[in-house]
């Protein structure tokens, strides 16, 4: 088996929808640069994604020098959304928590609403260092994530999506494989290690960046939606779910939570500290 190395960098401006492949990135301790700090709330402020609206996979947010974004879609005029003005707040529930950002104007509300066929509206994460603690069960004081499910960065590995992809094959319904990487939506991927590895492993270095891997990620309707077409499919919950299902959880990745910060590249060597 080769040296981990970072294979791919992947970053969503916009919770949700498409994200892009950047040469390199800049971990911040809340995630890479510019990741998730834009989000979809509807009428009760409850966040909007791709698990009930699978349009969202279709729709893209092309980050822009000084954090704005340039929205784009399928039968859509792009339009540029910049970074407004945090001269008031709207609280943005998501999952369990609560957390304050800023409205975007009214022509990005207008765009995503028509998009998706429901009244929606665009909040962007103005403070990510003081507005959202991460779960405290696996948090240090002081640390907090984007709006990001639940920590700062997630992990996935080459290995473990050939050996699932080869699980999938040999299940009942191997017409639905081999799934690319897009379906788990990561931050980081590595490549040259045995499927699974990533299980053990609780420190880690990329590059001038070390982690800390939290705990596992468990899995959700999202990962069956093909990021293409916005079409659903029963894979990879249901091969998960024989294969790699842990307390309850359908685990397929690592959260991770950066320890020292610095620029990641494709490329750069992936060491297990621990």
């Amino acid at each position: 088996m080769s040296t981990p190395v970072l294979h791919s960098i992947h970053v969503y401006p916009l919770k949700a929808a498409r994200g892009h492949a950047p040469r390199e990135a800049v971990v911040e301790p809340w995630g890479l640069a510019g990741d998730r700090r834009w989000v979809l709330i509807d009428e009760t402020s409850k966040i909007v994604t791709q698990r009930t609206h699978a349009r969202m996979a279709l729709a893209a947010a092309q980050l822009l020098p000084g954090g704005g974004v340039r929205l784009s879609g399928p039968g859509r005029q792009p339009l540029t959304v910049p970074v407004p003005d945090p001269i008031g707040t709207t609280t943005v529930h998501i999952w369990r928590d609560k957390v304050e950002g800023v409205l975007a104007d009214a022509a990005a509300h207008a765009w995503f609403s028509d998009y998706l066929g429901v009244e929606v509206r665009l909040v962007h994460l103005d403070d990510p260092a003081t507005r959202r603690p991460i779960d405290p069960e696996y948090a240090r004081p002081g640390e907090t994530v984007s709006f990001a499910d639940g920590y700062p960065l997630l992990l996935t590995t080459l290995g473990s999506l050939d050996a699932l992809n080869s699980l999938i094959r040999q299940g009942d319904r191997p017409d639905e494989g081999p799934l690319p990487m897009n379906r788990f939506r990561p931050n980081v991927v590595v490549s040259g290690t045995e499927p699974w590895a990533e299980d053990d492993w609780s420190r880690i270095a990329i590059g001038e960046a070390t982690f800390r891997v939290a705990k596992g990620c468990g899995r959700c309707v999202v990962t069956t939606t093909d990021q293409d077409t916005a079409e659903r499919g029963g894979e990879p919950l249901r091969t998960l779910g024989r294969h790699r299902r842990v307390a309850g959880k359908l685990l397929f990745g690592q959260n991770l939570v950066p320890e020292s910060l610095g620029t990641v590249r494709p490329g750069d060597p992936v060491r297990i500290l621990g």
